[in-house]
């Protein structure tokens, strides 16, 4: 079976829109937007990311490794700060969000920076 870049990038278009769909259908009916947005935007991201990168990831050596190695500690480091922001603001109530709210919004943080430090580091490395 061959795989290439256009299903990614299809994937990514799809979630984009839907993403769309919903900020235009929550914009008409005069109401705050659904935080699942955030996800499908993240998705989004992540599609066009892996797109971006699955030649490169196709490649099992020793670059890609690294690439892999260092846009999850990047990642890991980027929670930490999301983590410490999130829980000041809370705690000093500059933030004001529901548990599913919140998590919608860090589990698509989480999402969008890890793919788009694979793509930085794919640029470095």
């Amino acid at each position: 079976m061959h795989y290439s870049r256009i299903p990614f990038f299809i994937l990514g278009m799809l979630f984009l829109m839907m993403a769309g769909f919903l900020i235009l259908a929550s914009i008409k009916a005069n109401a705050a937007p659904s935080t699942m947005i955030f996800i499908q935007l993240a998705m989004a991201i992540m599609s066009f990311c892996l797109s971006y990168l699955y030649p490169q990831f196709k490649q099992k050596d020793e670059r890609m490794r690294l690439i892999r190695q260092k846009g999850m500690f990047a990642s890991f480091i980027a929670m930490l700060i999301y983590l410490i922001v999130f829980n000041m603001g809370i705690q000093f109530d500059f933030i004001i969000l529901t548990a599913n709210e919140m998590i919608h919004l860090l589990s698509a943080l989480l999402i969008s920076t890890l793919f788009i430090s694979f793509v930085i580091y794919s640029k470095i490395y």
